[in-house]
């Protein structure tokens, strides 16, 4: 083992930490890692992301199961559309130059980083709102 194998499994151990805490996507946190952090290439990335994230997602998803976090019906709904999806989309991402993969990337991490700004700023007024006691 040597450092970068280190540096990997606590990149691992941040994105499965976020993953089952937040309930982003572990591709989230990976794909960043492995681009800024570990220089590869955007599909290089994405595909190691996809591959390290079923582990991540099988173990995140039957500790939730177990705490009955999960409507099972949708879960298993949006699973099988996820996986075909998933199928199209590495279809689609072999085949689309490297730059402009990372630059959609980029485009659906900020706004997503907007998305959650702004839900987490309305339920803070909410909050403020909300009388004392």
């Amino acid at each position: 083992m040597n450092w970068g194998d280190g540096l990997a499994i606590l990149g691992g151990l941040a994105a499965g930490i976020l993953s089952g805490f937040i309930g982003i996507g572990g591709g989230t946190a990976f794909v960043p890692i492995m681009t800024v952090g570990f220089r590869f290439n955007q599909a290089l990335a994405q595909g190691t992301s996809l591959a390290a994230i079923i582990p991540t997602a099988i173990v995140g998803g039957v500790t939730h199961v177990r705490e009955g976090n999960v409507l099972l019906g949708p879960a298993l709904w949006m699973g099988g559309g996820g996986v075909v999806g998933a199928i199209l989309g590495a279809l689609l991402a072999a085949h689309v130059p490297g730059l402009l993969l990372a630059r959609v990337w980029g485009g659906f991490l900020v706004l997503t980083a907007f998305r959650l700004g702004q839900d987490a700023w309305k339920k803070a007024n909410v909050v403020k709102a909300l009388p004392p006691g």
